[in-house]
């Protein structure tokens, strides 16, 4: 059952990986033919790039590292403020830039968790 589940997430992957090369492709295509590349374009970009990493990062280790997911969301609501016309309500651009902010914080707290300079305790211990 295991060896099933498996391969129905790699196939998964590759799915994935295709389908995020054919989405990158295009995007060149699109800004070729109409000879402008914009910051919304070039962040689209950024994040095929990112989920391009992502499917590297779980075919090598068969795991998903919660660090990619997470810049990848940076990128997206980034993009979005950027996408944002301006009549839209201004209280939507705080609420997305505070996201940003929570996102950001927890990437942080995630790359640091096991820092020297933290001083967090890593070894579960039940010496009380």
């Amino acid at each position: 059952m295991n060896s099933a589940i498996r391969n129905i997430q790699l196939v998964a992957v590759i799915f994935i990986l295709a389908a995020t090369v054919i989405a990158f492709f295009l995007e060149i295509t699109k800004m070729y033919e109409t000879q402008t590349v914009s910051l919304a374009d070039l962040l689209l970009m950024f994040i095929y790039i990112e989920v391009i990493g992502l499917v590297r990062s779980y075919w090598e280790s068969r795991a998903v590292r919660v660090i990619y997911p997470l810049v990848i969301a940076i990128t997206a609501l980034a993009r979005y403020i950027i996408l944002q016309d301006k009549e839209a309500d201004p209280s939507n651009l705080i609420y997305i830039a505070l996201s940003i902010l929570i996102v950001s914080i927890a990437t942080v707290v995630i790359r640091f968790r096991r820092s020297k300079y933290l001083n967090i305790d890593t070894n579960k211990t039940n010496d009380l």
